[in-house]
């Protein structure tokens, strides 16, 4: 099978499909334009299924050459047979590959090297014929190496220990044995190591290797590695060993002997290295798979636009930093007050005042407040004041990663007098007004949204986030005259260096009036242009079109459109008859695709339209919520804010967010908590248990009366 056709039927694709993405590719197309503007080509692939044929491909190229080059290594040795050939091409993992090429490699000098290289084959032949008297036989083997009969049997039996742990065969047997029927158990080794008991639960835990769920592989993992527990596998040895021994005719005690140091010494090490680097592997993929879903989520969070935002930096001892932004994401006023204790009650009653102030003088409308150190503390304080507005809300703002934006050489850039705390605020208000132009700026692993995202391949985590920030970012689209250049460098064909000098033409120039005016930013070319050019807005053109997701190259086709209705403005009756085309009688008298006429046809609908707006908005509060308050089935709204293996943590008002676990989310059994909830939904929610000591709250997706 070629490699085009595995990708398709690994991907459910066709064979053409694939062709015509990995040709797109490699001209210089990048994945969000392809799945935009080559619908018809590609047969309306999104980009997820685009980057999977790019990752498969590249995978199984990779896979190929190492084949090629076993196979080579393999056959210089003269130890290439037919079986183990196929074998080696019919292997769909590199991981595969190399357990067939491990008894091939140039290894260290092991005893039965040695002990080939003292003549003692033949006295393993002789061990297995089952030989009279062996001893005797052993006799005529001795050697300055090894000078009595027991130690040249000794020797033997090493090279037939070892040719038994090499035998691909044997070893596939119990890799599957392991797989089906082992057991992976963890016991305390360290408890003064665990602290804050982060890890009791798997003190003392056992449970099928097939049945490890990603989550609790990482976090043993994670335990293992910090000295707390000490893992093992457990195995039906017995089992093994008849089977092992089913292998020879004859049996003795050397035999036995064989059977036992091959399995237990070098095969069952082995495999148990094998599975447990592919079980963490599978962990890794899973965990990088929930945080680029919730990180997708968190990125579509509508925007507050048009609104009046005051950023609150919550802190105890150094004073709450704050931040008026207009409705564009200016700065206006920047300020410290001290709301919360330990500040004195003179302190607290000034910070109040201040408050109210900034309140006042800038109409604020909502205060973001960010949800870290005090945050509840000075929630507190916030609803205190609001009572005497009742047009002011505030949010609690998910602050990850704030300050690593404060801190970063951007931050500097765009506010070089301002303190690090400052520019925190600064970020926590726009990170409400609008979420993906502000998240863009943070590393999106120090979001927040992850489960054990330090304990896997930062490598791959890493192109996979970026992944789903430039998916996202060209999906809503950019407007060019008011995006900073983090933001515009996520864009289709976009590079840091034609992003900087986006903002400088800017700077320099005023406002970009058309897309066409793009052309004279410096570096930015013909092929940069047509990949960028679709997925950048400019409202201020005279030319509807350029603010749509509409791509310059179907400019003729729309005015064709346009002219056959007789629309020259985009009015209701323009709508009406937008709505009653024929998609495919107009596309193919205009000579474009069904899909490209239908996004048209969208956007001339609703030109200027925000992905965004399809999803839930921040809730508002005015007051605040204590544990105090609650009762067991007490009904609250909350924000999702974020969804591991076992659960979702929600957002309900409180000093911790609440978890509901997969067992409260359904009435019938769901497979993972992500196919009831996403990362900034806004759900009702259940209290079903209430832990005053711990000041955790656990709650329920469905009401409680329903749930027994």
């Amino acid at each position: 099978m070629e490699q085009k056709e595995k990708i398709a039927h690994t991907l459910s694709v066709s064979p053409t499909q694939v062709e015509t993405v990995l040709v797109l590719t490699a001209e210089g197309n990048t994945i969000p334009f392809i799945a935009r503007y080559r619908k018809e080509a590609t047969g309306n692939l999104d980009e997820v299924a685009i980057k999977a044929i790019v990752d498969l491909d590249k995978s199984l190229t990779a896979l190929m050459e190492r084949q090629a080059t076993v196979l080579g290594k393999i056959a210089e040795q003269g130890k290439l047979t037919e079986e183990l050939k196929a074998a080696i091409e019919q292997a769909t993992k590199l991981s595969e590959v190399e357990e067939l090429y491990a008894p091939y490699k140039e290894k260290r000098r092991t005893k039965a090297t040695q002990a080939r290289e003292a003549g003692l084959f033949p006295l393993a032949r002789l061990i297995l014929q089952n030989v009279g008297d062996l001893s005797q036989q052993a006799a005529t083997f001795v050697s300055e190496q090894y000078p009595t009969a027991k130690e040249a049997i000794a020797g033997a039996c090493d090279i037939l220990i070892e040719a038994l742990a090499d035998d691909h065969r044997v070893r596939s047997w119990v890799y599957n044995e392991v797989w089906r029927y082992g057991q992976l158990t963890s016991e305390l080794k360290d408890e003064k190591a665990d602290e804050k008991k982060v890890f009791q639960i798997y003190y003392d835990f056992i449970e099928p290797i097939n049945k490890l769920h990603g989550y609790r592989v990482l976090a043993l993992n994670r335990a293992d590695k910090l000295g707390i527990l000490k893992l093992s596998f457990v195995h039906n040895v017995d089992k093994m060993i008849r089977f092992l021994a089913a292998r020879f005719k004859e049996k003795n005690q050397y035999i036995d002997q064989i059977i036992q140091s091959a399995l237990k010494k070098k095969i069952l090490p082995a495999i148990e290295r094998r599975i447990w680097s592919e079980l963490l592997e599978m962990a890794e993929d899973g965990a990088i798979q929930l945080f680029s879903t919730n990180l997708r989520q968190l990125l579509l969070i509508p925007p507050l636009k048009g609104k009046m935002v005051l950023g609150f930096d919550p802190a105890f001892r150094t004073g709450a930093k704050l931040a008026v932004v207009d409705q564009t994401g200016k700065l206006l006023e920047t300020q410290v007050i001290y709301p919360v204790k330990p500040a004195s009650k003179a302190q607290i009653t000034e910070a109040k005042a201040e408050l109210r102030q900034l309140i006042e003088a800038f109409a604020i409308e909502i205060i973001a407040i960010g949800n870290g150190t005090a945050s509840r503390e000075s929630e507190a304080f916030v609803a205190e004041v609001l009572a005497d507005y009742r047009d002011v809300s505030y949010v609690i703002v998910n602050e990850s990663g704030a300050s690593v934006y404060s801190a970063s050489e951007q931050a500097r850039a765009e506010f070089p007098n301002l303190t690090v705390e400052k520019r925190s605020a600064i970020s926590i208000a726009r990170r409400l007004q609008d979420p993906l132009a502000e998240l863009v700026k943070i590393d999106p692993k120090s979001i927040g949204v992850g489960q054990y995202q330090h304990d896997v391949s930062q490598k791959k985590l890493a192109e996979h986030l970026d992944f789903v920030v430039e998916t996202v970012v060209n999906q809503v689209g950019v407007n060019v005259n008011t995006a900073s250049s983090a933001l515009l460098s996520h864009v289709s064909g976009l590079s840091n260096t034609i992003s900087d000098n986006i903002v400088a033409y800017r700077e320099e120039n005023g406002l970009i009036r058309s897309r066409t005016e793009l052309k004279k930013v410096p570096r930015l070319g013909a092929k940069a242009f047509e990949q960028a050019a679709g997925f950048l807005r400019i409202p201020e053109s005279n030319n509807i079109l350029d603010n749509t997701g509409v791509h310059p190259e179907s400019y003729p086709a729309v005015k064709a459109l346009l002219d056959k209705q007789d629309i020259s403005q985009l009015d209701e009756l323009a709508q009406v008859k937008l709505k009653r085309l024929s998609i495919a009688e107009t596309a193919h008298e205009l000579g474009i695709g069904e899909a490209t006429l239908t996004d048209i046809i969208a956007d001339l609908l609703k030109p200027g339209r925000d992905l965004r707006e399809e999803f839930a908005a921040p809730i508002l509060r005015q007051d605040v919520l204590e544990l105090s308050d609650l009762t067991i089935g007490h009904e609250l709204e909350g924000t999702v804010r974020n969804v591991v293996d076992f659960g979702a943590f929600v957002d309900i008002g409180l000093h911790e967010d609440g978890l509901i676990h997969i067992s409260q989310m359904s009435h019938q059994f769901i497979k993972h908590p992500s196919e009831k909830v996403s990362v900034g939904d806004i759900v009702t929610v259940w209290v079903s248990r209430i832990d005053q000591d711990r000041q955790k709250v656990n709650l329920s997706l469905v009401p409680l009366d329903e749930l027994r």
